[in-house]
């Protein structure tokens, strides 16, 4: 049946994600191809030195986001969205969201760029023999325990973003493994938090006499293809303020970014991979076996459906090099020129292309703030070059981009020249890979691999969630989550593949010569306060 069709009966699928920067919905069909989107820009505060959004900008983001879904519908289809087959909430993980007794917020969310975790980090990775991240729930709370934040023994539900939405929507405190495993390591066998780990953690603060253990405050852990619930009349309210959505609609289990990020490149099964590149970046490798030994910079999660990943996050990205363009768009407003921002990234982009592979000498760092993979507490964005450099706006764009996937490149020569880990495939998708060849290639030159871009980059987490909401209605053979989306949904294709050149290769090498070389300056600007 034809796109309108599907929406007049109800079975068109629904995927929203929260990101960092937007809020974006995808309508998918029977066929899991889009057919309406909306979205809403948004963007993070520091207050009292913490990055949050508030609860009012979270339900009035979505509220907004899903009014131009709608608008978007009524302008392409003329109908209205009244039912739906599915629907499936995903947002940035990690990050620290605690309850009381009468669901109010405790402390405001808390977001996985916060850096503040450093003491609680290094003791739970040493009690757990695991490496626990600073972003991840638990480091948060048990920063608040060491911090003595008064609000802990209040505790009655802990939770990520997508959690929080997804509970207020359909009432039920659930979480997909994906995003649960960036909360507190799960076990893959019994794809639930681990128990010995959650013991350890109970045993550790069981002197502090709060009225609660550990597992009874997180959600419980579902799988996908696993039911979550069902939209309500007050989750209706939260969503279309119109009145014309109807409650009842099934929901899939709620997914971190990466998670989804998997789901859209098709990166599910072991030996395949993928790179989310865009306000932050990560990589995710879904391994064959156990990594040798923990390592700080490396992560270890789960795709949607419980198999272990290592996933290498860097808080920054491309923000610095998205200011880069703003000041080139506010010379050409200066002259009179019309602008077209995609078009002047697209020159921009394309033009540094042109620039030598190794930058001719110049180093940027994109550090909006801190990034743990190279011990940087705060970030402090700067550009480095001697005088004998090649000062160009080819090198100067190239150094940029290089940025963007250098501290990427830190982690993943780990996992392939320390761990040997083999991967058949890495995709990239996000905003880096807008321009067509320019950020492929980069990263292709900073990972030393053939990187592949499928035409659906663009369409992101929110597609990838709409695709595991779509599972959970539409998979009447029964497959595997691999298997549905290898046969289903993407039925081979494994789009546009670029193989870096050994000059490429070579060149992004020397560039992190000079990056890892001028690195301390970092640090002395941050303690330049």
């Amino acid at each position: 049946m034809n796109a309108k069709e599907t929406i007049q009966t109800g079975r068109a699928v629904l995927g929203i994600e929260f990101g960092s920067t937007r809020i974006k919905a995808v309508l998918i069909d029977e066929a899991n191809v889009p057919i309406a989107q909306g979205s809403h820009e948004w963007e993070n505060q520091l207050v009292n030195g913490l990055w949050t959004y508030t609860t009012e900008s979270v339900w009035y983001g979505l509220q907004s986001c899903y009014a131009d879904l709608r608008a978007n519908v009524l302008k392409q289809y003329e109908v209205e969205i009244e039912h739906l087959a599915a629907i499936g909430i995903s947002a940035m993980m990690h990050g620290y969201m605690a309850f009381d007794k009468n669901n109010d917020i405790q402390v405001p969310f808390r977001t996985w760029r916060n850096t503040n975790t450093g003491a609680a980090a290094a003791e739970l990775s040493k009690l757990f023999k695991f490496n626990i991240p600073l972003r991840w729930s638990i480091s948060h709370l048990y920063q608040c325990i060491l911090d003595k934040e008064p609000h802990v023994g209040n505790i009655t539900f802990l939770t990520t973003l997508a959690g929080y939405v997804h509970w207020k929507l359909t009432g039920q405190k659930v979480l997909g493994i994906g995003d649960a495993s960036g909360m507190i390591p799960v076990d893959p066998k019994t794809k639930d938090y681990s128990a010995e780990m959650v013991e350890k953690f109970d045993a550790l603060v069981a002197p502090k006499k709060f009225n609660w253990k550990l597992k009874d405050i997180l959600p419980k852990v579902l799988v996908a293809g696993e039911n979550a619930g069902y939209l309500t009349e007050e989750g209706v309210r939260r969503l279309d303020i119109t009145g014309h959505l109807q409650p009842g609609a099934p929901f899939c289990p709620p997914e971190g970014d990466a998670g989804t990020g998997m789901v859209a490149t098709n990166a599910v099964k072991p030996r395949t991979g993928n790179v989310s590149a865009g306000t932050s970046s990560f990589s995710m490798l879904v391994l064959e076996k156990d990594l040798a030994k923990p390592h700080e910079v490396i992560d270890i999660v789960t795709t949607p459906d419980g198999s272990p990943v290592a996933m290498v996050h860097c808080n920054n990205c491309t923000s610095d090099l998205n200011a880069w363009v703003g000041i080139f768009q506010e010379f050409e407003e200066l002259m009179g020129i019309p602008v077209d921002r995609n078009k002047l990234y697209g020159m921009l982009y394309n033009n540094a292309m042109k620039g030598d592979t190794d930058c001719g000498g110049l180093v940027s760092y994109n550090f909006i703030s801190g990034e743990p993979v190279v011990g940087l507490a705060e970030g402090r964005p700067m550009l480095v070059r001697h005088a004998l450099d090649k000062f160009t706006l080819a090198n100067f764009m190239r150094a940029n981009l290089y940025a963007s996937v250098a501290v990427l490149k830190v982690g993943n020569d780990i996992l392939f020249n320390e761990e040997n880990v083999k991967v058949d495939r890495i995709t990239g998708h996000g905003g880096l890979f807008k321009t067509k060849g320019v950020g492929q290639r980069v990263l292709a030159a900073a990972l030393a691999s053939p990187i592949s871009v499928m035409e659906t980059a663009g369409e992101g987490g929110a597609w990838g969630m709409a695709l595991l909401a779509s599972f959970l209605v539409n998979n009447a053979g029964k497959r595997s989550l691999p298997d549905y989306l290898e046969e289903v949904v993407f039925a081979g294709n494994e789009g546009e593949e670029i193989v870096p050149t050994s000059e490429e290769v070579d060149g992004f090498n020397r560039y992190m010569k000079n990056y890892l070389k001028y690195l301390p300056a970092q640090q002395k600007a941050v303690e330049c306060k």
